[in-house]
């Protein structure tokens, strides 16, 4: 008979193990079992965008903006080309976001230093506490989702979503984790 694992005293309780909504099938390459993947994905996102949309709305901005203001907090000095292609949206269109973030104090902007074309961006401290009180609120819903799954879930999720990511685009995304 196994031993019973011990806990400090005053230490928390091991956490439960995940117990899934529905296992996945071992036919999980069939259609049905797509669909479910594809369901899960976007129901999920859905709701974690959903999680932020009224502080946005809040602001006057949308989603466009919470991307961009992301990307330019995980990378400071970001240079326009890098977002451009890291949120694949056409240049009017982030020249829009940009231009509306800068007037309203949360983005700056300088010249490159060896190339003084380029324009590097960089939140101001208000769009950095802007960015941190928006990714607060996406941090619940994912913290709580991955505990109730577990270390061996993420690990799997990630992993799936990293194979939807093109061999050409990985290390862009890869660049973003410093």
């Amino acid at each position: 008979m196994a031993a019973l694992p011990s806990t400090a005293p005053g230490a928390p309780a091991p956490a439960p193990a995940p117990v899934p909504s529905t296992p996945a099938s071992p036919l999980f390459l069939r259609d049905a079992e797509l669909r479910r993947g594809m369901e899960l994905l976007y129901f999920g996102h859905s709701h974690l965008t959903r999680s932020i949309d009224q502080g946005l709305a809040d602001q006057g901005l949308g989603r466009a903006h919470h991307r961009a203001l992301y990307f330019i907090a995980q990378k400071p000095d970001l240079t326009v080309s890098e977002l451009l292609s890291l949120l694949a949206i056409t240049k009017q269109s982030l020249g829009r976001v940009l231009n509306e973030l800068s007037e309203r104090g949360l983005v700056e902007t300088r010249p490159g230093e060896r190339d003084r074309r380029q324009r590097l961006l960089r939140l101001t401290p208000v769009g950095s506490r802007m960015e941190h009180d928006l990714f607060d609120a996406v941090r619940r819903g994912m913290s709580a989702a991955y505990a109730r799954a577990g270390q061996h879930a993420v690990t799997g999720f990630w992993a799936v979503l990293e194979g939807l990511i093109p061999e050409a685009e990985r290390a862009q995304v890869d660049s973003l984790r410093g």
